[in-house]
């Protein structure tokens, strides 16, 4: 191995600018550094977030629930630039202490409901719309499960593989070996499973589905840290027909637009208020 061997110190201290995309926003503290109330719109759905994958889960659903017809699910998207550190204003803080986007108020209740972490809130609204979330009980726990492996699986692609292959100071051989091992794996895992059901979680389009694309469908597409020939991701063609059957759905087009602040005009929906907001913008 090419990299600099490193002793631990007996106490780790926090070196703040330690490198890396994010290294001015970095903080080993929670809380708020700024008062920032957060906008609130006319619908009782107000979302909190960016277009990174977990945030486009939310976006997803959001838009196949209004493709189904249920006019409940109008909602508005507020961006949170986590580049700028949004996610630590007062406001974004006090519906998620974790400051993480993406998060949700629903306020179509007596009461406003704050629902944080993406497969919470894709449940929340799963329940209360009645959709995309089988009502059979064995159907119900394995949709659960591929939810919740897709909740756990992330760290190692996102924070792990992610982190290491595209946006740190340095490239460590050892660190992007270890996390390139175990998101092959984890793909290995989806294409089996593919390989017997239309979709993750069964013959069913589910929030299973509507979870696992951002990250690992969009990775298979070429759309994710720029990794899909360092994987080979070719190799996995039921997770490629896969992510391709559900990058053709209008909504999963739509809500991948919603709160996108990069990219090229037409890809870009910074803000979304209304469904005709997608015409407007081209």
């Amino acid at each position: 191995m090419s990299d600099t061997p490193y002793t631990p110190p007996q106490v780790w201290t926090f070196k703040p600018g330690n490198g890396g995309r994010f290294a001015a926003i970095n903080r080993p503290t929670a809380g708020a550094t700024h008062d920032a109330p957060l906008p609130v719109g006319r619908h009782p759905l107000q979302l909190y977030s960016l277009a990174t994958p977990n945030g486009v889960k939310v976006t997803v659903m959001l838009e196949e629930l209004l493709a189904l017809g249920l006019e409940g699910a109008e909602y508005d998207a507020w961006p949170i630039r986590i580049d700028a550190g949004d996610q630590f204003g007062s406001g974004f803080v006090e519906i998620n202490p974790n400051s993480k986007i993406p998060a949700l108020v629903d306020r179509s209740g007596p009461e406003p409901i704050r629902v944080f972490e993406s497969g919470a809130i894709l449940l929340h609204l799963a329940e209360k719309f009645g959709a995309f979330l089988p009502s059979d009980v064995a159907a119900r726990a394995e949709c659960l499960s591929w939810l919740f492996w897709q909740m756990g699986s992330a760290p190692f692609l996102g924070g792990g593989f992610g982190h290491f292959y595209a946006y740190a100071p340095v490239k460590i051989e050892y660190a992007i070996d270890r996390y390139a091992m175990e998101v092959k794996r984890q793909l290995d895992v989806l294409d089996r499973r593919l390989g017997q059901m239309r979709h993750v979680a069964g013959d069913e389009y589910t929030i299973a589905d509507i979870a696992i694309w951002p990250w690992y469908g969009q990775l298979v597409l070429g759309q994710l840290y720029g990794a899909a020939e360092f994987l080979q991701v070719q190799d996995y063609g039921n997770v490629v027909r896969w992510a391709q059957d559900i990058a053709a759905r209008p909504a999963v087009q739509r809500g991948r637009r919603v709160n996108r602040t990069w990219g090229e005009p037409h890809e870009q929906l910074p803000e979304r208020h209304a469904a005709s907001d997608f015409d407007v913008r081209g």
